[in-house]
């Protein structure tokens, strides 16, 4: 009769410093796992249980959504639907992404730094999905057609692109420069969510007038933002487990916080978001532009090839060392 032997747990003294989590004690995988022993830790609880299974499990709820859309009749072929598959199409990727890094990032330090390079594209490209759904139902109706609503979505795609190599590049310093580091990977994350909601932010908090698509949307945008804004607090100040080491270990730290608020929030964005599609549709038929492939799928696409060409830049730095000078003989 086959038996599986989960694998040992080690504490924070026992691990490289590569992989230390802020005020975290206990629970921690061995960093030479084999992919074996990181799947079999899946069903243990560790420090990282539960980061994984809330991301995993909402993936497939968002991949259920996008593939509903797609077999309704004729929403492929709408050029109007476009911008909510792309968006669900991030949507199913980037918590998929999250549930590969943690799984496998301990097998090795080079894999650590690969996994979660994987994570930051993933995240970038996420961004860039809402960016597009954002241009093509969100902004408000003073705006549309205006020179910033054309050059939206490109300047969402330069976003991308930097963000991604910012965030990557911000594991390099982790050992020796931890706080440049986390301020680098924070921006690159804060920045383009804080770009992409600015049409939003207008109509939520400074837009006055018959114009400014005050609808009955704006109460899922609200949560939406209070919980974006909760999920970069958490990112950021490790709370609570920076007031209690140790005590959030297993359940309750702010990296399992940080996963539920996200997946929450992205929830939220997907609703608001279907709701203003469906309420806005026919005026902005009428009085905006109709989506296309290169402010759509095609953005998205030349994004997600020039991400992946940065992570493959930063996973092959990991590798090349200099060699060292050779000393000259005396004869």
């Amino acid at each position: 009769m086959l038996s599986w032997k989960l694998p040992r747990l080690l504490t924070v003294q026992q691990v490289p410093k590569v992989f230390h989590e802020d005020s975290i004690i206990c629970g921690y995988r061995s960093p030479r796992s084999s992919a074996l022993d990181c799947v079999l830790s899946l069903f243990q609880m560790t420090n990282e249980t539960l980061n994984i299974w809330t991301h995993f499990i909402p993936s497939w709820y968002f991949l259920w959504r996008m593939m509903s859309i797609l077999i309704s009749p004729g929403s492929l072929y709408d050029p109007f639907m476009w911008p909510l598959l792309i968006y669900l199409l991030s949507c199913c990727i980037y918590p998929l992404m999250s549930t590969f890094a943690h799984t496998f990032s301990i097998m090795s330090t080079q894999a650590r730094h690969i996994c979660f390079f994987l994570d930051y594209g993933a995240l970038s490209l996420y961004s860039l999905g809402s960016a597009v759904a954002y241009s093509a139902y969100v902004f408000p109706d003073r705006w549309v057609n205006s020179s910033f609503h054309h050059y939206f979505v490109p300047w969402a795609v330069f976003n991308t692109i930097i963000c991604t190599a910012i965030s990557c590049y911000s594991r390099f310093p982790e050992e020796t420069r931890p706080r440049l580091s986390k301020v680098l990977r924070t921006t690159a994350f804060a920045y383009p969510y804080l770009f992409d909601s600015i049409p939003l932010f207008y109509r939520l908090f400074l837009c006055s007038g018959g114009d400014c698509t005050h609808n009955a949307v704006l109460t899922l945008h609200f949560w939406h933002t209070a919980l974006a804004f909760l999920t970069g607090f958490l990112f950021s100040t490790h709370l609570p487990e920076r007031l209690a080491p140790g005590c959030f270990d297993y359940v309750g730290h702010s990296h399992q916080l940080f996963h539920v608020c996200g997946i929450v929030g992205t929830y939220l964005q997907m609703e608001a978001l279907i709701l203003d599609m469906n309420l806005r549709r026919t005026w902005l038929l009428e009085n905006g532009f109709v989506p296309t492939i290169s402010h759509t799928v095609g953005a998205w696409f030349l994004a997600m090839t020039i991400t992946l060409l940065i992570i493959a830049v930063f996973s092959w730095a990991l590798y090349w060392k200099p060699s060292p000078p050779k000393k000259n003989k005396r004869l």
